[in-house]
């Protein structure tokens, strides 16, 4: 096809002429140039800015001159370097051009020469916005890619999303790679003084949120910044509710220098996942571990849990030991399995019951005497020549078989997949790729997704009780009002069993009643012990002192001794629908809100839907959308002016030290930790530079290690 038969002008508008002439005036040359734009869009080529003029004696441009995007020819390579690939060739030397002057007398630009005839093929109408020159994110749109960003929505689906929204791709002017551009250019200029000043950043911005935000790092002997540790208002008010029992484990890979996350987990009153505490850690050493619980200690006032269940890290176990010895340290049985797996996986092939006679060991047995000799057959039976991982893991019984836990609250947590769960949530939002501030808004997501579901589960639990599968029973009224649904369901379970059970034999003193309580088809036997004087019970399963919510062998007790309703001290009030009533202090004494700004929030909720009906009222009726747009601007301003005058002298809120060798990050402190990085970051680019002006012979002769002839004697 010729050339010249695709360079008819193509009108994309008929309402609007956008044909330069000689002769043409502009106010400004942005009007020139807003014109040159639209005139390249309607025709189909790409334009760009080339020439211009500036007055020797005011300094003012006199002149300008814009061109076809394909004006000129590309010059010689700069660089004396052997290209593997060459760039495909963009310009043709095309003649059209719009040149302007200034009118001196008049102010204005006047169009002086005009050459309309391109030398190229023009672009498609369905083209036109993959042009350089008419791609342009708008604020609004901007702001849509950065909502998707930190919301989790990959850029393909997010691009797709605001596409179907806009009628087109077309319609957004831009395209995916200007989306990666801008996401890019963002993450730089977040990151832009460094990891230790947008650490500052973030931790000043939640303090700005909510003074209970507290934070704490370790820095080294150069300055350099080694631990993170910190926790939300949210995360306080759990610990104090929720803090009997924890799970700590880390987790590789979820921040762009490969920084162990640690996490500190627990159960709610609604069976749900809460978090205590989070730290990014340097390594996993004995003094990485010991700084961070010593650190979290300060943080609540050096209130320790019962019991910390921890996978086989013998450094971690060495921390605990010296920083909480009077809480119990359990080890993770699935992590036990996983190595159980790894060193003796030779014995579990064939058919072979070793597997489940060790998982016997660990789960089943309430009798330590049962245990042990359960232990010693199964090593007779198999015939174990390496025993040095179970002579290892045996001395550490006492952290793993159920029959020496007995006597430790543990809620039945065995295992530290409340941890695991949680790891795995994030690697669906988090990669290693993430700086500082990615990492925290991708973190902050996953704890906020968490709480939503805890907020659902306490809408459910008041919108809806459990059913009562006896529906004149006292005590189960007594409890459905009391328990959340789903400690109410373990109970009910329990309380089922009781029906189940007899009571096989029972011995009446006068301050001690025993009752010896069996199923009617198991042989197991447990004794329930009834305290007269300060009417307490306990029995030999300790379900109560392990997982706090009573047996089925104390209920049938209780049903023995006629009693109605569960007693108060057998209520624990972690379970209750008001476990989290009442006031929580931090470690200055001062009291913890969860959200400081809740009036904020109402406002924000009330007006959102308004502003919204709004928009989708005005979108179609030209008059009635520049009435809004005009009132937006208006108090647009007035809005600024009022929160201008808040802003004066207000002053970020002071976070005190949480432990004497965890330094806050004051602004001091930081900039000379930025000026390093700085420093750090010039040699780089130095070296970088050095690199570059190299010469691939150069480049390849060091790649391959060989030395250079004007080396050779």
């Amino acid at each position: 096809m010729d050339v010249n038969e695709d360079l008819s002008p193509r009108v994309m508008d008929a309402n609007e002429d956008l044909s330069p002439r000689v002769g043409m005036e502009f106010d400004t040359l942005k009007d020139a140039w807003e014109f040159w734009l639209k005139y390249g869009r309607q025709m189909g080529f790409d334009v760009r800015k080339h020439y211009i003029n500036k007055s020797k004696k005011d300094g003012k441009i006199i002149s300008r001159r814009f061109v076809c995007a394909k004006q000129g020819i590309r010059g010689p390579e700069k660089k004396d370097v052997i290209c593997t690939r060459n760039r495909d060739d963009t310009r043709t030397n095309c003649p059209v051009k719009l040149y302007v002057s200034l009118v001196r007398e008049t102010g204005k630009y006047k169009v002086i020469d005009f050459i309309e005839k391109h030398n190229h093929t023009l672009h498609l109408s369905k083209t036109v916005y993959m042009m350089r020159s008419q791609r342009k994110i708008s604020e609004v749109l901007a702001g849509l890619i950065e909502l998707a960003s930190s919301s989790g929505i990959k850029p393909k689906a997010a691009l797709e999303l605001m596409s179907r929204e806009a009628g087109g791709r077309a319609n957004l002017r831009f395209t995916e790679i200007d989306q990666q551009n801008y996401l890019r250019t963002r993450r730089q200029k977040n990151m832009i003084y460094g990891q230790a000043a947008c650490l500052l950043g973030y931790f000043q911005k939640q303090l700005t949120t909510n003074p209970s935000f507290q934070y704490a790092v370790q820095l080294d002997n150069v300055d350099q910044i080694t631990n993170i540790f910190w926790a939300d208002a949210r995360m306080i008010i759990d610990y104090a509710n929720f803090g009997d029992v924890m799970t700590f484990n880390t987790a590789y890979g979820t921040n762009k220098e490969l920084r162990p996350l640690g996490v500190f987990t627990s159960f709610n009153h609604h069976g749900g996942l809460t978090v205590f505490r989070a730290a990014l850690l340097y390594d996993e050493t004995a003094e990485s571990f010991k700084w961070l619980f010593e650190t979290f200690l300060v943080a609540h006032a050096s209130k320790r849990p019962k019991t910390i269940l921890t996978d086989q890290d013998p450094a971690m176990a060495k921390a605990l030991s010296e920083v909480m010895p009077n809480t119990y340290h359990g080890l993770c049985t699935w992590h036990i399995m996983q190595n159980g797996i790894k060193h003796l996986g030779n014995l579990m092939k064939d058919g072979s019951s070793f597997l489940q006679v060790f998982k016997t060991c660990m789960f089943e047995f309430n009798d330590e005497i049962e245990f042990e000799k359960t232990w010693e057959d199964m090593i007779d039976t198999y015939a174990i020549h390496d025993r040095s991982w179970l002579d290892t893991i045996y001395k550490l019984k006492g952290k793993w078989a159920k029959c020496y836990m007995k006597n430790e609250f543990t809620l039945g947590i065995r295992s530290t997949q409340l941890s695991e769960s949680l790891n795995g949530d994030l690697k669906d939002y988090l990669r290693p790729d993430l700086d500082v501030a990615e990492f925290f808004e991708h973190f902050d997501r996953v704890i906020e997704q968490k709480r939503e579901r805890e907020l659902q589960a306490k809408f459910n639990a008041r919108q809806k009780f459990p059913q009562l599968s006896l529906k004149n029973s006292p005590l189960l009224k007594q409890v459905v009002q009391v328990y959340t649904p789903v400690i109410f369901r373990i109970l009910q379970d329990q309380y089922d069993l009781a029906s189940a059970t007899r009571i096989k034999n029972r011995q009446e003193d006068l301050l001690m009643h025993t009752y010896t309580i069996e199923f009617m088809h198991k042989p197991s036997e447990f004794i329930v012990s009834y305290d007269t004087a300060d009417k307490t019970f306990s029995c030999s399963c300790r379900k109560f002192e392990i997982v706090g919510i009573l047996c089925c062998h104390v209920l049938k007790v209780f049903d023995f001794l006629d009693i109605k309703t569960i007693p108060n001290m057998y209520i624990l009030k972690r379970w209750t629908r008001e476990a989290k009533s009442g006031c929580i202090l931090d470690n200055r004494r001062t009291n913890v809100e969860e959200d400081v700004n809740l009036s904020v929030t109402q406002r924000y909720r009330k007006l959102c839907p308004k502003l919204v009906r709004l928009a989708s009222q005005v979108a179609d009726n030209e008059d009635a959308f520049a009435l809004i747009e005009k009132m937006i601007e208006e108090y647009g301003k007035k809005v600024e002016d009022i929160v201008a005058k808040k802003v004066v002298g207000h002053s970020l809120p002071h976070q005190m030290p949480l432990c004497s060798n965890a330094e806050n990050l004051d602004p001091n402190h930081i900039w000379k930790i930025w000026l390093k990085e700085q420093q750090v970051l010039r040699k780089k680019k130095v070296a970088r530079v050095e690199k570059e002006k190299k010469s691939w012979v150069e480049k390849q002769t060091k790649k391959r290690g060989r030395v250079p002839l004007d080396e050779v004697s």
